[in-house]
């Protein structure tokens, strides 16, 4: 692991700086290497010395007992055994027997239960996406509020749930083949797959209580702005990435071997609120709001948009989180037809991909998927040309507990909505993951409008 790698290599570089240390010989003091070194300065570079060891210590037996609370036992066992005082090192040693024993008690979950949730944009500000206007009906139905949120999260992880990822529960074998993964758990603990929709804070959701996009805040952490009525920008946590960051740092439990979320992303409007796509540049084909956008920033710096986007994916990606095609345009693929998806599927590798990677997964937007219960088949043409450009995962929307489809060729997995219209409408299939009453924010207006 990298983690592993650097600690070893601060190990490293602190025994290596001892090499320009002066030899001393005897009563006579004479400097034998031929470096001087005052002897206050040889002390207070010993003490550096011993102060970085002590550090790097700290950081390796930290990462390790986190390892540990995530269940990813070996390799905190890896991480501990690399370090060259393992066997002097009374917490090392300690911890690597307590993964050990727990090792030895889990048990291997069943990919076919695993369940899948996810949110779309979180509702900050219920007063402004409930105002009663042309749009406030559909977030009514579709948007999840930060307070229920963070009590649907809470009850899951009262009740067991963790956090784990699509490529957990299957594999991808070299000649492009797919195998069951393993999932291993202590008993009693349920893994369960976590996504959102459409993190790109589309310029419509301007003004209507929304965060506006995600930033590194001043300790490189993943935040988000918020745009406040007169102006000034807020930083924090308003909407699911800071969020789950936060829970996952106060309970690092919920996640298995660090895993996080999945964002499944379009890019017409650019990513994670940064005008990243190509019309921004060129200023061709615009869509009004995209030209509205312009108008009031003259200045706009895309290559600078890009760049930042860039580091905050990247920043998302070191710390568990995962992206996935939403495809480009949002594109219904039932209807769309093979040679449509594949020109939208050729901007998103144009445009999206560059700034947060090439995907394996395609989670498809209004669930519309390319096939039917039964599966793909070999001569289905849109999952031909998915395959062939590298796509393994596959998401849909279903309302079952339980959707999994695992072949040779691909992992299939129905998502759950936790939103407005589900939790209004459907509370009873949603109680294996919590009490809809105890959630409920009563800032939401009833009825929730039927789809």
């Amino acid at each position: 692991m990298k983690k592993a790698v650097l600690a070893v290599t601060l190990a490293a570089a602190v025994a290596a700086g001892s090499g320009n240390m002066p030899v001393w010989n005897g009563n006579t003091q004479k400097i034998t290497s031929k470096t001087y070194m005052p002897v206050s300065a040889s002390k207070d570079k010993k003490k550096t010395e011993e102060k970085e060891a002590k550090n790097s210590a700290q950081s390796v037996l930290e990462q390790a007992k986190i390892m540990y609370a995530q269940y990813n036992y070996d390799e905190a066992i890896k991480l501990l055994k690399s370090q060259k005082d393992f066997e002097k090192n009374k917490d090392y040693m300690d911890i690597a027997a307590k993964c050990q024993v727990a090792k030895a008690s889990l048990v291997e979950y069943p990919i076919e239960k695993i369940t899948h949730v996810f949110f779309h944009t979180l509702v900050k500000d219920t007063s402004k996406a409930f105002d009663g206007d042309s749009d406030s009906g559909g977030y009514n139905q579709v948007m999840t509020t930060i307070d229920e949120f963070n009590k649907i999260i809470q009850t899951m992880y009262d009740k067991g749930y963790v956090l784990v990822s699509l490529h957990d529960m299957a594999t991808v074998n070299k000649d492009g083949t797919m195998s069951r993964g393993k999932i291993m758990l202590p008993k009693g603990k349920i893994p369960f797959v976590l996504s959102q929709d459409d993190v790109s804070y589309y310029h419509y959701m301007d003004g209507d209580g929304y965060a506006s996009r995600l930033v590194l805040d001043e300790n490189g952490e993943v935040k988000n702005e918020y745009i406040e009525d007169d102006g000034t920008v807020s930083v924090g946590n308003y909407d699911m990435v800071p969020l789950i960051d936060e829970f996952v740092k106060q309970h690092p439990d919920f996640s298995y071997h660090g895993r996080k979320g999945i964002l499944a992303m379009t890019g017409y409007n650019g990513v994670l609120g940064y005008r990243t796509d190509i019309a921004y540049k060129t200023k061709e084909n615009l869509q009004d709001n995209q030209r509205e956008f312009l108008e009031k920033h003259p200045d706009f710096d895309y290559e600078a948009d890009v760049a930042a986007a860039k580091k905050v994916a990247d920043a998302m990606k070191t710390n568990g989180w995962e992206f996935a095609s939403h495809t480009w345009g949002h594109k219904n693929a039932t209807d769309s037809s093979a040679e449509e998806l594949k020109a939208d599927n050729e901007r998103w590798e144009a445009y999206v991909a560059p700034i947060l990677g090439k995907t394996d997964t395609i989670i498809f937007a209004f669930g519309a998927d390319i096939g039917g219960w039964e599966g793909y088949s070999s001569d289905n043409p849109k999952f031909q040309y998915y395959k062939s450009r590298g796509y393994n995962y596959y998401c849909n929307v279903d309302s079952s507990q339980y959707f999994v489809q695992l072949s040779d060729q691909y992992l299939r997995q129905g998502r759950r909505n936790l939103d407005g219209y589900r939790m209004y409408y459907n509370p009873e299939m949603l109680s294996d993951l919590f009490d809809v009453s105890e959630v409920w924010d009563s800032s939401r207006p009833t009825p929730v409008p039927a789809m």
